[in-house]
């Protein structure tokens, strides 16, 4: 299988995690005899550094001539008190607009050398394997204005 996979490292931590992602994906690719062809993008904090802009044009077409899109996490401190159009997070809004992603995965799975960790019971915890789908479409989430009405002197 021939996959084109778009990474966008983003800000912070995510440049390291999506740096030891991409050595499993290879991998992975190794393994099972998939050719990869991995481009890089920017999005986020980084991509405003670089280009002003927090999901540039040219993140846009990779992006959506990518078979899919590995991601790191966006958000940099020094943007907290910037308008929302200019803070790093607008780009992760748009690229999910952009692609039309609806939701995400999370996966959670219990340890048996981790399980004393949680604050609930370990008979609760132990042997947890499951996902949960997070909607991404719409609400506060999401963060579309939907405007205001009313005075407020009723």
């Amino acid at each position: 299988m021939k996959l084109n996979i778009l990474t966008l490292p983003g800000d912070g931590i995510g440049v390291d995690v999506t740096k030891e992602a991409v050595k499993v994906l290879k991998e992975i690719a190794s393994c099972f005899g998939h050719e990869l062809k991995i481009e890089e993008g920017l999005l986020g904090g980084a991509a405003i550094h670089q280009t002003g802009n927090p999901f540039p044009e040219e993140t846009r077409r990779l992006a959506e001539g990518a078979d899919a899109t590995l991601m790191g996490a966006v958000g940099l401190p020094e943007f907290d008190n910037v308008p929302p159009e200019k803070r790093p997070e607008r780009g992760l809004l748009e690229i999910r607009k952009t692609l039309g992603v609806f939701a995400n995965l999370r996966p959670i799975r219990s340890y048996k050398a981790l399980v004393d960790s949680s604050p609930l019971k370990n008979e609760l915890v132990d042997g947890t394997d499951m996902i949960i789908v997070r909607e991404l479409t719409g609400g506060l989430y999401y963060g579309t204005p939907r405007g205001i009405s009313g005075t407020g002197a009723e």
